[in-house]
């Protein structure tokens, strides 16, 4: 990964494991019927959540989408390096407000379809 202190990584394997932890979560509470079928779903999902560094934003990918953005620069004028941003698009965050900071370890909003 493109200069990532080994806190920085940390706190972002730890979001990537909050989502799979929900995403198990919720496949125990609506997926009824065949347990095979949520096994390799679940294990589809967990193996298709990724994270790629950049020069501003770290992207978590989950499959072809983006998860979140975290900010991966202490140059930021609006945030602290650390923060999780929502996914306005492909290649940018929504900047309106920090859902929560990896460094932090404030992950409450963060759940398996993205960053509240």
């Amino acid at each position: 990964m493109t200069n990532l202190t080994e806190d920085m990584v940390a706190g972002v394997e730890t979001l990537v494991e909050t989502a799979k932890a929900d995403y198990r979560n919720w496949m125990g509470r609506t997926a009824g019927g065949n347990t095979d079928v949520r096994k390799n779903m679940i294990a589809e999902y967990e193996g298709d959540i990724r994270y790629q560094a950049g020069s501003k934003y770290i992207k978590v990918i989950q499959r072809n989408s983006v998860h979140s953005f975290i900010v991966n620069t202490d140059k930021d004028k609006k945030f602290r390096k650390g923060d999780i941003l929502k996914p306005a698009g492909w290649a940018a965050p929504a900047r309106n407000f920090a859902r929560g900071n990896v460094l932090d370890g404030d992950f409450s909003n963060i759940r398996w379809t993205g960053a509240l």
